[in-house]
């Protein structure tokens, strides 16, 4: 029991590491968000720190997730993911799936009217595939502007400077995959002021 509990906690660190690089926040913004010191939680994701409830739980309020999902703790057998929403730069994200590490599947929903006054593109390692549910989503990608309707997909390289916001007053869902590698969907978007043709 000794060893399991061990090595349940071990992968806590990477866990933890794996979670924030995901979520693009930095030692400090997390040390701001939980009030656990930069070197802590530098300790907890090394390993050199043992984790404990206390720091725990308010690292999992600020990762979105379960106290369950940060120890990977064994499975009920409940096959239901249960959605946290996390709101960020005015646009809710909805995690589909449950581990750090590999692919990561969301759903995401931006309001009408744009998420910022002005593209603001950034970049981070990464692949990432688009499929847009309801509304149209404007996708700024390196130099070209896109505008994604219900049914359309998109992929690229995160490397590439890229934007997402609503294209017009009505707010957009779509889901996102992202992850570090894995096979190329099919692109299928146009650039918006390119003329549509009838069928």
């Amino acid at each position: 029991m000794g060893d399991d509990l061990d090595q349940t906690l071990g992968a806590v660190g990477p866990r933890l590491r794996a979670l924030r690089r995901q979520r693009e926040t930095t030692l400090a913004d997390l040390s701001a968000a939980t009030g656990i010191s930069v070197s802590t939680l530098s300790r907890l994701e090394s390993g050199s720190r043992r984790p404990t409830l206390e720091l725990l739980l308010p690292l999992a309020r600020a990762h979105g997730v379960t106290l369950d999902e940060l120890v990977d703790a064994p499975s009920t057998g409940d096959p239901r993911v249960h959605l946290r929403p996390v709101t960020r730069h005015g646009m809710t994200m909805l995690p589909l799936t449950r581990r750090p590490g590999g692919i990561q599947a969301y759903k995401l929903v931006i309001p009408g009217g744009g998420r910022r006054a002005e593209p603001d593109p950034q970049t981070h390692e990464g692949y990432e595939w688009l499929y847009v549910l309801n509304g149209r989503l404007r996708v700024v990608l390196g130099d070209q502007d896109l505008v994604l309707t219900p049914g359309e997909a998109a992929e690229f390289e995160t490397r590439v400077p890229h934007w997402f916001g609503s294209a017009d007053a009505e707010p957009v869902e779509f889901l996102s995959l992202f992850g570090r590698q894995g096979e190329r969907a099919h692109l299928r978007a146009r650039p918006k002021t390119e003329p549509r043709s009838q069928p």
